[in-house]
């Protein structure tokens, strides 16, 4: 299932080079290439106005054990919700570039400890109706801008720092190992949601957050 990830990723540009050059902008490539780059504004619009404005943000009551639980739980619901009353009707031919633009809205919740960037994005896609698989292939196109420049901050970030020599080969095995087992993930969730509902995933983020819960009212955890 890796390929079509491949496939998507490669037609999308080639057909959107060729759009261009013959300013066919309504080209079905062109305009999910365009909902890509408009569905990544938000989060780096919202990613940029926590940076100037909470430079604390780290040690934030949003990153604390309560909150990322309650935000685990409150996802496990939406995506719940979405799976009962999505249509599924739509694939991926039929992406449009609202539906950039709405997931990327979605995506701006992973900026909330404790939800997912794919999990608010697979919701976000089963809302407007699209298939499983669909709603995972595109929440993954989408995430590459984000995620791409998400890494080129934390890497400048890390040079400023002083980090080189030595200490640059265990960021890069990082970020190498990082890549790999996304991968693999990637491969693995296509996979199974060609065949497979989301329940699993629903009731192992709700469990996840009542288990926080429980384990900080019976002392087990401080909320950190």
């Amino acid at each position: 299932m890796l390929w079509y990830f491949r496939q998507d990723l490669s037609q999308i540009i080639r057909g959107t080079v060729k759009a261009i050059a013959r300013a066919n902008y309504k080209a079905r490539t062109f305009r999910m290439a365009l909902g890509i780059v408009l569905g990544t504004i938000p989060i780096l619009f919202f990613g940029l106005l926590i940076k100037l404005l909470v430079p604390d943000y780290d040690h934030s009551p949003l990153r604390s054990l309560v909150a990322i639980a309650l935000a685990s739980i409150g996802m496990s619901l939406l995506l719940g919700l979405a799976e009962f009353i999505g249509s599924r009707k739509r694939g991926f031919p039929q992406l449009s570039v609202l539906d950039g633009m709405l997931m990327g809205l979605a995506q701006t919740l992973a900026l909330i400890p404790g939800v997912s960037r794919s999990g608010s994005t697979l919701t976000a896609g089963l809302f407007l109706g699209l298939e499983r698989a669909t709603a995972a292939r595109f929440s993954f196109l989408l995430g590459i801008p984000a995620i791409t420049l998400a890494g080129i901050v934390e890497l400048k970030g890390a040079l400023q720092s002083g980090l080189e020599g030595a200490g640059l080969l265990p960021l890069m095995a990082g970020i190498l190992s990082a890549a790999v087992f996304s991968y693999l993930a990637i491969a693995w969730l296509l996979r199974y949601l060609q065949t497979q509902n989301t329940w699993v995933f629903v009731w192992y983020r709700l469990g996840f957050g009542i288990v926080i819960l429980g384990a900080i009212a019976t002392g087990l955890l401080n909320n950190l």
